[in-house]
């Protein structure tokens, strides 16, 4: 049987809380067989999570940058790639931070040799922002290569199972859009408030 049907459910415990406690899931159509896969297309995806923030914590370890340096050098490889000019405020909308925050991100990777700055061609009032060519080499040559790996597992599958796999994970999304008191702009916390006056 293959490594990925013989992966046990994150726990026994796990387990039995889905499949028989929790009042949250409708188990009325699932039968015992469905309600253990369940879990471990769950248990799974955790471990799938828990792989990808590793791999990002070691690409952050080798560049020597934290999160926030990493999304706005990905945003300018992907931009540079298309031949489009990146400015100051481009990262700050991509990162989602301040301007002030955003000259004190430029300023640290220009100093440490990942960014240079140059004149904006039409725009006297701002700077164009490029990842220098020693940084984009050494993020091609390895966080890259860790996406290319991804790519082909996707690409080693039927056109059939990586349609499932889009559908499962756009369900994911829509399921993981925060509901209630998650949800932001909350109006119940707001009305428990007001009804606590």
């Amino acid at each position: 049987m293959p490594e990925s049907q013989q992966r046990a459910p994150a726990s026994a415990e796990d387990l039995h809380y889905f499949s028989t406690d929790s009042d949250l899931i409708d188990r009325a159509e699932l039968s015992p067989d469905d309600l253990v896969q369940c879990v471990r297309v769950m248990a799974a995806l955790r471990e799938w999570q828990e792989s990808a923030r590793a791999l990002s914590e070691a690409s952050n370890r080798y560049m020597q940058l934290n999160e926030s340096d990493m999304r706005a050098i990905r945003m300018m490889i992907r931009a540079q790639r298309q031949q489009q000019i990146v400015t100051p405020k481009d990262i700050a909308r991509e990162v989602g931070i301040s301007s002030a925050s955003t000259t004190k991100l430029i300023d640290r990777l220009v100093a440490a040799g990942h960014l240079t700055r140059a004149p904006h061609p039409t725009d006297r009032r701002t700077t164009c922002i490029e990842v220098t060519p020693h940084t984009r080499r050494s993020a091609h040559e390895t966080i890259g290569r860790q996406h290319a790996r991804r790519f082909r597992v996707a690409a080693e599958m039927t056109p059939a199972d990586r349609e499932t796999i889009i559908r499962f994970l756009d369900a994911l999304v829509d399921a993981d859009v925060p509901q209630g008191d998650l949800a932001p702009h909350s109006t119940s916390a707001e009305a428990q408030h007001k009804d606590a006056d």
